[in-house]
């Protein structure tokens, strides 16, 4: 049977990357995102967050207040500028575009993640054909095995497929962001996964970044 501390980590895992993952995933929009925006607009969430030190705290409250910020640019048109296009993105939220010497789509990290997936028999059903190693895909997917308890698999998720890229990838998301909201998410993220990785029992994989 886990022990209290295991089982904490994974329901902090189950929660934290639930949220962030589908605000990296969703467009603000959807019917997955409204409902997370909804609550942040409630003063008690914060107290909900599974972190409760002083940064993680201030950040959830700059996620509140971002969301109303009626001047500049609409949150649907920043996560579009951010995640879709038509312009260059300034941190594509794909592995493989950060661990691949040619920065393409489908590239070998991507392909060793699904055959990781494969080996643990994991099904992951994405909703259109698209690359397995997006940044909130692989934020629910860790949700989804915690849920399940699967500490080992979360590990190996973590530490070879989404801890090598995502610092980098967070770092100039962020200073892309030029939205306060998607700026707090991206810090919020940042600060969630260094608390992930303060607590794996594996080392992070160490692999070379192109971009």
């Amino acid at each position: 049977m886990p022990s209290a501390c295991a089982t904490q980590r994974m329901t902090r895992i189950a929660i934290s990357g639930r949220v962030l993952g589908a605000l990296f995933y969703y467009a603000p929009t959807s019917e997955e995102a409204r409902p997370l925006l909804e609550t942040f607009r409630t003063p008690e969430w914060a107290s909900q967050w599974p972190w409760q030190d002083p940064h993680s705290l201030a950040l959830c409250g700059q996620l509140s207040t971002a969301l109303d910020n009626t001047t500049g640019e609409p949150l649907q048109a920043a996560w579009q500028r951010l995640f879709i296009g038509p312009d260059a993105l300034p941190a594509p939220p794909w592995g493989s575009v950060w661990l691949d010497k040619e920065s393409v789509l489908f590239g070998d990290s991507m392909l060793a993640l699904r055959q990781w997936m494969r080996t643990c028999g994991i099904e992951y059903q994405l909703q259109q054909q698209e690359p397995d190693d997006h940044f909130g895909t692989l934020l629910m997917l860790a949700a989804w095995l915690a849920e399940q308890g699967q500490a080992q698999q979360v590990d190996e998720l973590l530490a070879w497929h989404l801890l090598p890229w995502s610092g980098r990838f967070l770092e100039l998301f962020t200073e892309g962001a030029r939205h306060p909201f998607y700026q707090a998410l991206g810090e919020l993220a940042r600060q969630t996964l260094a608390h992930w990785q303060a607590e794996l029992l594996i080392p992070v994989a160490e692999k070379k970044l192109y971009r």
